[in-house]
């Protein structure tokens, strides 16, 4: 959930506007933003904003609050064609001003911003760092990046070129922290090739369904000649894959890449004559393979059959993948993941990788980002390690100087989180997402009082099944007594007689099942 902002001389630049997916934190809730309380507040002052690259957690808030910041957006080819596509949908295209950057080392200016896109290797098409460069010093923002000698796609800055940046003097480098603890480097594109076309050519005869992440454009060309190579018909499932693929094609990639079969045409093929490119490698319930698993999918697979994870586990994901797999694995379908052989590589900088840019960049001042805490901290461990001196491990809300004087933390900002709750962006604090808590965990309980007092009961969630009739019949009576108990103005007092009901009510129910629902009253008119 990536909202990056950099301020010099009053004005301000905001570094991508990403999203992130909700947990059970959040029920009923599918996306999570940044609060931008801080920038609104500063609108006025904000130039721009500028994306690295097109993943969702660098670009997916963009057609939800892009229009009410009200400044120019600027992405390389890909990345723009991406948040257009995402404009149009929300029909902004027209409102919204997106600037198209050349990759290899555009620059602009914005305000006191001198902006470069330095390519870097991603798991992406064009994933990008940022060289920002202001009167007091320069900034080498990462984005997300790794080192890859067989990149597949893309052409990425070399360490040559790295190196003269850094003898032209780095104040800053604001630094991707996801795989510090990782002690090797995070693997080449190339070696991924090789990896799935050795375990494609193993299971001739089969069946082959491989789930990668849909954005991964090098991985889905390597998925492009596998197929050719094998003799394979290539069948695609998955809506962000179709649209992956065509944006791709339309900026210049996959120029060689297989016409898809669709999915009727796949399943009359012979077994081992289609490779199957599917999303839904992290457990998502709607994905194609969650569906696939379920026989609830025009694509089919049998015991035997073969699904390749050619993707990492996010953490957070564990139980929702562990349940897919179970149910591929109860149906007798072979599975082999990255950590059977080499099908997948991070698209993050494990820790040689760190230390080699460390080394190129000789920064002054290293500012560990994207990360949990600990790899934050521990990034700031190494980097100190190898020679930078100066280290500022922020957390969400903290205001960094870099420049002029001493780099340090001045001051906390409140920061927040969002909701896309149906249709309204709503607090993650708000009453709706803590009522709906509650519920979740304690059930509900709805007492309607009519004319004459009497209470009729519904409750929700709550494990009493048989018991329900007898739990029923003692809060009814013990509402009753609640209300008798009333002395004086509060026998006619409505709120007085609505609070009596539900501690009454939820007392009942406490005593009768061990949970304290949520209680509504409601009081039929006179």
């Amino acid at each position: 959930m990536n909202v990056n902002l950099y301020g010099c001389d009053g004005k301000w630049l905001m570094v991508d506007l990403g999203m992130t997916f909700s947990g059970d934190q959040y029920p009923g809730v599918d996306l999570v933003f940044a609060d931008l309380d801080f920038i609104e507040e500063r609108a006025d002052d904000l130039l721009g904003i500028v994306l690295t690259h097109a993943h969702e957690d660098h670009i997916g808030a963009v057609p939800y609050f892009a229009e009410e910041l009200g400044v120019p957006i600027w992405a390389t080819p890909f990345t723009a064609d991406l948040v257009r596509r995402k404009l149009a949908e929300a029909g902004l295209l027209d409102t919204v001003e997106v600037h198209v950057v050349e990759e290899d080392h555009g620059n602009f200016a914005i305000g006191p911003f001198d902006v470069t896109y330095v390519p870097l290797a991603h798991s992406i098409a064009e994933g990008n760092a940022l060289l920002l460069e202001t009167p007091y010093g320069t900034v080498f923002h990462t984005g997300d990046w790794k080192l890859d000698d067989e990149p597949i796609i893309g052409d990425p800055t070399t360490e040559q070129e790295l190196i003269e940046l850094g003898d032209e003097g780095i104040l800053a480098l604001v630094c991707d922290s996801t795989n510090v603890f990782n002690p090797q480097p995070s693997g080449s594109e190339g070696a991924v090739y090789k990896g799935l076309m050795d375990e494609v050519k193993r299971h001739a005869g089969k069946r082959v369904l491989v789930t990668t992440f849909a954005s991964n454009v090098a991985r889905l060309h390597t998925l492009g000649e596998v197929a050719k190579a094998t003799g394979r018909q290539l069948c695609v499932a998955g809506r962000s894959l179709d649209r992956i693929i065509e944006v791709a094609q339309d900026n210049g990639y996959l120029q060689d890449f297989p016409k898809p079969v669709d999915f009727d045409t796949a399943m009359s093929l012979p077994r081992g004559e289609v490779l199957i490119v599917a999303t839904g490698g992290q457990g998502e319930p709607r994905a194609a393979l969650a569906r696939i698993a379920e026989e609830n999918h025009p694509i089919e697979l049998v015991a035997g059959d073969v699904v390749l994870f050619s993707s990492r586990q996010i953490p957070g994901n564990e139980i929702s993948i562990g349940a897919v797999q179970n149910k591929l694995a109860e149906r007798g379908i072979v599975m082999v993941t990255d950590r059977q052989e080499l099908i997948h590589v991070s698209g993050h900088p494990g820790r040689p990788e760190l230390e080699a840019l460390y080394s190129w960049l000789r920064p002054d001042v290293l500012v560990p980002v994207h990360g949990e805490m600990k790899h934050m901290a521990e990034q700031a461990r190494v980097g100190k390690a190898h020679g930078i001196a100066a280290n500022i491990v922020q957390k969400n809300g903290d205001i960094v100087r870099l420049a002029p004087g001493k780099a340090e933390r001045i001051a906390q900002v409140q920061t927040g989180r969002l909701l896309l709750d149906g249709d309204l962006i709503v607090p993650a604090d708000g009453e709706a997402i803590t009522m709906r808590r509650r519920i979740m965990r304690d059930g509900a309980i709805v007492v309607v009082l009519d004319r004459k007092l009497q209470p009729h009961i519904e409750a929700f969630g709550l494990p009493l099944d048989e018991d329900m009739p007898q739990f029923v019949l003692e809060a009814t009576a013990d509402i009753e007594k609640a209300i008798a108990r009333l002395k004086g103005a509060a026998r006619k007092d409505r709120s007085e007689i609505s609070e009596a009901t539900r501690l009454a009510t939820r007392r009942a129910a406490q005593r009768w099942s061990g949970k304290r629902p949520q209680v509504r009253v409601m009081m039929l008119g006179d």
